[in-house]
């Protein structure tokens, strides 16, 4: 009776709609004690037990209470935020807590600061490290950080009321029934009837940001951020055109144009402008879809990651996807690979010239930049606007094109009568854009761009003596800027509030105090400078124009990494270049520190190459945060890598056949970075397992590229000869033994030596196979090897060969078509005839195609 009791007690328990886990639980205690002649006795399986077990069963019984109180209360201080906000109810700028989040944790929505004492009320992404913004009700009219209110009224109107009960902005919406503000999983925030009837949406009002299964239509448009620290609307929107097509564009302060699709395409090949509906948007696997039958498919296609689309500040229309470990954004689809093609982000009188993803400014020769934070606003004039035309020159800018604002039709004249009509112009014309032998006359200097595709030459007019940045054969020298938008022009907009007179004394004592800091701070800005020139600390600087300076690199005293490193005492690793040395800087950073040999450059050549390194950005290429150059001293600052190097890897046996893969697919495609999208395109010359580092989750980048292999766009093709031989016995190219062109298919042939590596576990050197005039084919043994290995399977069959040659050492699952895929790529990487020889881009493409199998 006594058991049956307990066991109905535990099932009405569990049934409990508040707690699920109390039958569990119940059933876990131990039982109820009888009570005898008013003694108690303890029964455990029908056993009387003792005063010890008595008091040790109290002691577990009590725990076990204590520890489902704890969890309890727990649950209930952590509960999560609600996702939704009723009539009458406000959110307060001055509550952090003040959210509403969506019930699947993904997005939220509430006060965002923006700038210095200025909010805006934001949705957001929860699991980005940034908790990026995706959607602003006041991106230009912030509110203050005390006082504001967002209030949901009894007339179901939302409103956003800043200090002094001043409305600025509200949905204008009116229900006589029930309605509530509603933080759906899909990122939209609604007002809803209790009748399930939308009155308004976020969906509808877009800010810079699309997210998946929202419209955009005739009616919206999504606008960028002024810069990437001013939230406010900035120069670039994405919307449907009269012509029922999408477009980009610029609308800056004094011009506004069409930018994408390019300027010179009327109708591109896969739009259709005969449609009416305008509407547009991106499913959950990514695929963007439109009325004017342009689609896009994303890198990642497929369902899984948060994906959204957005115009950023510097006028490209970008896709990210995020990634849910790393909680970062990274880009999976992009509108322009070529950035310079983004009208007015370098300003008039200025010209842009290109790296991948990022754009660099230079103001023309005899102009200065007008806001060294913000290049669109362009170069200004440091000579006489007045000066007589007839006492004017022409400097030559070979490879710069200026868009738009041309003088009539082009005409087909000689340089010198074209030049010649353009001094008649007199002001009016400001340049000359020669071309194939057809002249036109430029009436703004607007829209430049320096490009080695771009064959055509410019020569802009300006007064004798003004240009002191050209030699006398007009050739430019170095006058790059840094144009990299990242700026601190949060601009705070004014609003007058009403106020008391105690409130008025109060903001008389704040500019008091605030004048007494600025004071302040000023004395000790002096004294800092004043103590800096003392001691004779200047900053190295190149002579010829200006040096780029670029965000998060700069240049280290030797100093810093001497101490960095513990005075070069912790060595992880040597090659021909130099030792390498783990250390900490200043701010905490792990590093590696890489010392080179006896210098090989003047300081001036080797500034220009480091900071052509610098400003490479790619996920699968290891990221250089600095350099040093003191006096014989030449260091080189990157970014440590956890796992260390893919050479160490595989002797270990640390890495299974999908990590394998994934190394194979990310070094390809920071190779074929390097060949094919810098602005300096790089050849590496020494791909190897030693240079491909692993960080802390298996990722791969490649090291140990740059200097001295820097070549110039259309150089990359054919390269006559190198002056010495660069690169590892083993996997070395035959065009190095055979004195041929060096072009970027010795990379290649690298690249597949490493991918049969990482197949069979075979280190090239392994083999050592010397030919008999003294020749190392080491190499060729193992692609022979291969090949014939290969070669002599049938289809049947090849599951087994393929078996065969994998590295013994790893056990894990893989699957064939993709070791299949592998193997056919490495084997034409690695042919003789290099012209046979796949392109990096082709071999991501091969790979690609084959990584979700």
């Amino acid at each position: 009776m006594h058991s049956a009791r307990a066991g109905e007690n535990a099932q009405h328990a569990g049934s409990h709609p508040y707690l699920p886990r109390t039958a569990s639980l119940a059933q876990s205690l131990p039982r109820i004690p009888a009570v005898q002649n008013c003694n108690l006795h303890f029964y455990m399986n029908n056993e009387l037990l003792d005063e010890s077990e008595h008091m040790e069963m109290t002691l577990e019984l009590l725990l076990t209470i204590f520890l489902f109180m704890t969890n309890m209360l727990l649950q209930s201080s952590y509960a999560a935020p609600p996702n939704s906000l009723n009539k009458g109810s406000s959110l307060s700028v001055e509550k952090p807590n003040d959210v509403l989040m969506s019930s699947n944790g993904v997005f939220a929505t509430g006060f965002r600061s923006v700038g210095d004492n200025a909010y805006c009320f934001a949705i957001w992404f929860t699991g980005s490290s940034d908790l990026t913004i995706v959607w602003m009700a006041n991106r230009d009219h912030p509110v203050n950080g005390k006082g504001s209110v967002l209030s949901l009224l009894g007339d179901g109107n939302l409103v956003l009321k800043d200090v002094g009960e001043i409305n600025t902005w509200a949905t204008d919406t009116n229900s006589a029934s029930q309605v509530e503000l509603i933080m759906l999983d899909t990122g939209n925030l609604v007002l809803q009837t209790l009748e399930n009837d939308i009155i308004w949406e976020s969906f509808k009002f877009p800010t810079d940001t699309l997210l998946a299964y929202q419209h955009i239509d005739r009616y919206t448009k999504l606008v960028s951020l002024r810069s990437q620290s001013n939230y406010s609307s900035g120069a670039y929107s994405f919307y449907f055109d009269n012509d029922n097509m999408l477009h980009l564009l610029y609308d800056g302060p004094q011009t506004s144009s069409l930018y994408w699709p390019g300027p010179t395409t009327c109708y591109p090949s896969d739009r259709y402008k005969y449609n009416s509906s305008r509407i547009a948007f991106f499913d959950a696997a990514g695929q963007f879809q439109s009325s004017d039958q342009y689609t896009f498919f994303p890198t990642d296609l497929g369902v899984g990651p948060e994906r959204r689309l957005t115009v950023d500040f510097d006028g490209n229309l970008r896709m990210y996807s995020l990634q849910e470990k790393e909680k970062k954004w990274i880009i999976s689809w992009q509108a322009l690979n070529q950035p310079c093609r983004i009208h007015g982000i370098c300003g008039p009188n200025s010209i842009c010239i290109q790296g991948h993803g990022r754009r660099y400014c230079s103001c023309l020769p005899a102009f200065k930049a007008k806001n060294d934070y913000d290049w669109s606003a362009g170069c200004k004039p440091q000579f006489n606007l007045s000066s007589d035309v007839r006492e004017s020159i022409f400097v030559r800018l070979p490879n710069v094109d200026f868009y738009g604002f041309d003088f009539g039709t082009p005409l087909a004249q000689s340089l010198r009568d074209c030049k010649q009509r353009c001094v008649q112009l007199n002001n009016t014309c400001k340049a000359v854009m020669y071309r194939n032998g057809t002249c036109y006359l430029k009436s703004q200097l607007s829209n430049g761009v320096q490009t080695q595709n771009f064959q055509g030459t410019a020569y802009v007019m300006l007064p004798k003596g003004s240009v002191r940045f050209y030699n006398e054969s007009g050739d430019e020298k170095s006058t790059q800027l840094n144009c990299s938008g990242s700026t601190n022009d949060v601009r705070q907009l004014e609003r007058v509030y009403p106020q008391n007179q105690g409130r008025r004394y109060s903001l008389y004592l704040l500019w008091f105090v605030g004048a007494m800091g600025g004071i302040e701070m000023l004395c000790i800005f002096i004294g800092c400078f004043c103590l800096y020139r003392a001691q004779g600390r200047q900053t190295r600087r190149v002579h010829q124009g200006y040096l780029l300076v670029l965000a998060g690199f700069r240049n280290f005293s030797y100093k810093e990494l001497e101490k960095a490193t513990w005075g070069f005492s912790k060595e992880i690793g040597r090659g021909g270049g130099g030792i390498v040395y783990k250390g900490v800087l200043a701010d905490g950073r792990v590093a590696a520190i890489k010392r080179l040999n006896e210098p090989k450059h003047e300081e001036g050549e080797f500034l220009t190459e480091v900071c052509i390194i610098g400003r490479i950005n790619h996920m699968n290429l290891i990221e250089m945060w600095g350099f040093c150059a003191e006096g014989k001293h030449r260091l080189l600052v990157y970014e440590y890598m956890e796992c260390g190097s893919l050479a160490e890897n595989l002797s270990s046996s640390a890495l299974d056949w999908e990590q394998r893969f994934e190394i194979a697919l990310g070094t390809a495609k920071g190779l074929a970075y390097l060949h094919e999208e810098c602005l300096e395109w790089v050849l590496h010359c020494d791909v190897k397992p030693e240079n491909i580092l692993l960080d802390s989750n298996y990722k791969p980048k490649v090291a140990d590229f740059g200097l001295s292999k820097l070549l110039k766009r259309g150089r990359l093709s054919h390269i006559s000869s190198f002056s010495t031989i660069r690169g590892t016995r083993g996997y070395m190219a035959p065009e190095w033994a055979f004195n041929l062109p060096i072009t970027s298919k010795v990379d290649v042939y690298s690249y597949g030596i490493v991918v049969l590596e990482l197949i069979t576990g075979k280190s090239p050197s392994t083999f050592n196979v010397v030919d008999v005039d003294g020749t190392d084919l080491t190499h060729h043994h193992l692609v022979t090897w291969v090949r014939e290995k290969i070669n002599a399977s049938s289809a049947d069959d090849m599951a087994s060969t393929i078996e065969e040659i994998m590295d013994p050492r790893v056990d894990s699952q893989y699957f064939l078509a993709k070791m299949e895929i592998l193997v056919k790529v490495a084997l034409q990487c690695v042919h003789e005839d290099k012209d046979e020889r796949p392109s990096m881009s082709k071999v991501v493409e091969m790979l690609t195609d084959h990584e979700n199998m």
